[in-house]
């Protein structure tokens, strides 16, 4: 097998430059969702963001799963047995309905329990490709589902989308969460990235035979750290199993359950994002 000369390394790396910009001037928003640490439920976020942000027909919304190791979204969608297509070095990604379509390295995978083995730049490869490879079309909006931590991954997406428009931190209300949530803010400032804001996911559990609410994680931690860190509180997500229930089965809580007070919770936050980012359009 012939080996790949030096001059076409160059020309195929040119080539998918141009083709993360001319992505990426097709896209009117760019959200990233991030998080301090792991188990905060940052996917959960993505998912169901993605997902309410396209129950208007007149939004055209991506959803790029940027976690390689644990790429969960297709689960989270019920589209982890669905393949993409290619065509002229270009993917297509899957749809979820005609308004969302979504790219993971879970589509790549031989099977569901096939670990990704790569050091980081490979895995910022597999992003770059993500962005410039796939056919994402206009969108409205594009969400970015990142692993936790400020490592690799995050800052490649940072570094590829120059122009963000706003980053959610994903916390739960523990001390040792909204210690990294911090630092997932700062992360966000160094990189001159807007921070739409904290959401504290998690925040208290209402008991389903009596209706009160237990401070199963505590509650109040997220708003307090938004405060200190002067950047604006989304709100909070309850405690809901039904959550866990409809993620398991591939249909997002915004939709399997509007009337739950998680769902009203996260969609008055989808609300005041996306009034938030219009507004800074206008």
């Amino acid at each position: 097998m012939r080996e790949t000369s030096e001059k076409e390394r160059t020309e195929a790396e040119q080539l998918l430059n141009q083709q993360v910009e001319e992505n990426l001037n097709r896209i009117k928003h760019t959200i990233i969702v991030i998080s301090g640490k792991g188990g905060v439920g940052k996917s959960t976020v993505a998912a169901n963001l993605a997902f309410a942000l396209s129950k208007s027909d007149e939004h055209q919304v991506g959803l790029l799963d940027a976690d390689i190791d644990g790429p969960n979204i297709p689960k989270m969608l019920g589209i982890e047995d669905d393949h993409v297509t290619g065509f002229d070095n270009r993917f297509a990604p899957v749809n979820v309905k005609p308004n969302l379509s979504v790219i993971s390295m879970a589509f790549f995978l031989p099977d569901k329990d096939s670990p990704v083995i790569w050091r980081g730049p490979l895995k910022s490869g597999a992003i770059k490709q993500f962005l410039g490879q796939v056919d994402w079309g206009n969108l409205d909006y594009l969400v970015v589902d990142l692993p936790p931590g400020t490592g690799d991954a995050p800052l490649s997406v940072a570094q590829l989308i120059k122009n963000i428009s706003g980053a959610i931190v994903v916390t739960t209300p523990q001390d040792v969460a909204l210690l990294d949530s911090r630092k997932a803010v700062n992360f966000a400032r160094k990189l001159n990235i807007p921070i739409l804001g904290i959401l504290e996911n998690m925040s208290g559990l209402i008991c389903p035979h009596c209706g009160k609410e237990i401070d199963l994680f505590k509650v109040g931690g997220g708003e307090k750290a938004a405060k200190d860190m002067g950047v604006s509180f989304l709100g909070r997500v309850p405690v809901d199993p039904r959550i866990v229930e409809s993620g398991d089965s591939g249909m997002p809580f915004v939709e399997s359950f509007p009337d739950s007070p998680a769902a009203e919770s996260f969609l008055n936050i989808v609300e005041e994002c996306n009034g938030y980012l219009e507004n800074e359009r206008r």
